[in-house]
């Protein structure tokens, strides 16, 4: 059972940048697509980013050209580089598997808040 530990939130100002990580435990990690989702207030829980197990990335048309994932199989880990910050970014971010995130596997997530 993969469990995954998100952080790096935190505040930041419009046009600002924020680094997250996410860390995640079991040995098959490696051999698996993960994504960024995030959720704001009274919105659904929503992807943004996603790395493939070769490392092909995708990205939702909002956060294009601002946000970028990577991944350090050695080290169990996904990231998101997070530029360019808009309010609109404000949310708290998972990361989880793709296309089909595991509903067992939900960390606490991180809250990222853009404002000034």
């Amino acid at each position: 059972q993969v469990q995954f530990v998100e952080s790096g939130g935190g505040l930041v100002q419009p046009g600002g940048s924020r680094g997250l990580s996410c860390a995640a435990s079991g040995a098959f990690f490696k051999l698996y697509a993960v994504g960024w989702y995030r959720q704001a207030p009274g919105n659904q829980r929503g992807l943004v980013a996603s790395i493939s197990a070769g490392g092909s990335t995708n990205y939702a048309d909002s956060v294009k050209g601002r946000f970028t994932i990577s991944r350090d199989n050695a080290k169990n880990t996904v990231y998101l580089q997070m530029n360019s910050l808009k309010s609109e970014d404000t949310a708290v971010y998972y990361c989880n598997f793709t296309p089909t995130p595991n509903s067992n596997s939900w960390g606490q997530g991180t809250q990222v808040t853009v404002s000034s």
